[in-house]
């Protein structure tokens, strides 16, 4: 997802705000802090990730393998929440909830003891044999930790649902180069699953929206351009035309558009 346009309306975020330091968690190979970069060169850029920094990174990107203990500014962690591990539980045929096991050779499933978690109860309560949950409670605890250290604002942008429409049969899934494949813990593939995201902003005084809203509001505009540009000026033309495309592919619904943002001010926090 990270683009110039997408970068833009962060650092206008950063900027609305008034912080002048953003800090990727889960910076990866630094996309983010690029884009970041070129669109805002003067605001103060951290990477955070364990994996050492890309060569490709700005020199003026700082780079950390850990979260600080205080953090000034803006802290985003895009698709950081839905790798974090958490455990599958099932109602088995009696109406017990069980823990789902996976044998990592294989992914060959079996259903261990029994469950017992009161943020089952509260977030996913499951009846009917077959339903499964994942239990978000680690990604709660992440996220809140994290927060925690945040003096300004803590953005989670992530895939997620509701109490109201969570999947009946869990989201779970992995990815190997790019496509998707059989759900195995084998170090080979990834593995992950959408965020509870209700539970996850109740646990740090969040509010939510979808990203398409989030983006309107910061101003990434969709519309096309006129088309006497074309004639006029044709290099501006193709230029807007594909920044208005770009735009609407952020913003679009069934994709990038549904995205959720989870957004703490803790500076008025109780």
């Amino acid at each position: 997802m990270s683009s110039d346009l997408f970068a833009a309306a962060i650092a206008r975020l950063a900027r609305q705000e008034g912080l002048e330091t953003v800090l990727d968690l889960g910076a990866g190979g630094g996309e983010l802090l690029g884009h970041l970069r070129e669109v805002d060169p003067d605001l103060k850029l951290v990477g955070i990730d364990v994996a050492p920094p890309p060569p490709s990174l700005p020199a003026t990107v700082d780079w950390m393998s850990d979260l600080p203990d205080t953090i000034h500014g803006l802290l985003v962690a895009h698709e950081w929440l839905d790798n974090i591990p958490c455990d599958i539980a099932e109602v088995d045929d009696d109406g017990r909830i069980r823990s789902v096991l996976v044998d990592p050779e294989t992914g060959e499933e079996t259903l261990g003891d029994d469950v017992d978690s009161a943020w089952l109860d509260r977030w996913w309560p499951m009846t009917e044999g077959g339903e499964r949950a994942e239990i978000g409670k680690p990604r709660d605890d992440a996220w809140s930790d994290a927060v925690d250290r945040v003096d300004g604002l803590a953005l989670a942008i992530d895939y997620g649902h509701l109490l109201d429409a969570r999947p009946p049969y869990g989201s779970l899934a992995s990815y190997q180069a790019g496509k998707e494949v059989d759900v195995r813990p084998d170090g080979k593939r990834d593995v992950t699953a959408h965020v509870a995201v209700d539970a996850v902003a109740d646990r740090v005084g969040a509010c939510i929206e979808r990203q398409r809203e989030a983006l309107i509001r910061l101003g990434v505009e969709g519309s096309r351009p006129p088309l006497e540009l074309a004639t006029d000026d044709p290099t501006t033309y193709v230029h807007e035309l594909s920044r208005a495309s770009e735009a609407a592919e952020l913003r679009a619904r069934g994709g990038w558009g549904d995205f959720w943002w989870i957004v703490t001010d803790t500076r008025v926090r109780d």
